[in-house]
């Protein structure tokens, strides 16, 4: 059900909202998240990072045609559960929203294991990860 309302909220949402992360910055619950990356995956409509994103924003590196800004600042950290106890199941989640060599990165490097924030920039996702540049 939850996922039913925020994909409501979603498509009913602000037009200067839609295929952006402004507004969905500061992270929060998978189930918000979760039908946004869907959505727009089923549409595969651009969709933008910009700014400043952490946590469950990361999650929008999972849509398929997804730019980022070289501006924009991403934080990431383990995944965690309703109690904010790390969990390895959380984790894995927001992993797999990530290609292969941001994966392999935030994992090698440990930055998934605590709850701390690494950050990157938007230049270091395009440039180091390969992701696609907004124009």
């Amino acid at each position: 059900m939850p996922y039913l309302i925020a994909l409501l909220l979603f498509l009913f949402a602000c037009p200067a909202m839609a295929g952006t992360s402004q507004g969905y910055g500061n992270g929060g619950r998978f189930a918000v998240y979760d039908p946004i990356v869907a959505a727009h995956n089923e549409r595969g409509e651009l969709f933008r990072i910009q700014g400043h994103c952490q946590s469950a924003c990361t999650l929008f590196l999972g849509i398929r045609n997804v730019c980022v800004e070289r501006s924009a600042r991403l934080l990431f950290h383990a995944g965690n559960d309703r109690s904010g106890q790390i969990s390895e199941t959380s984790t894995q989640h927001m992993l797999s929203a990530y290609n292969s060599r941001l994966r392999q990165y935030l994992v090698s490097g440990g930055h998934v294991k605590t709850m701390a924030f690494h950050t990157l920039s938007g230049g270091d996702l395009i440039d180091k990860f390969g992701y696609k540049e907004c124009r």
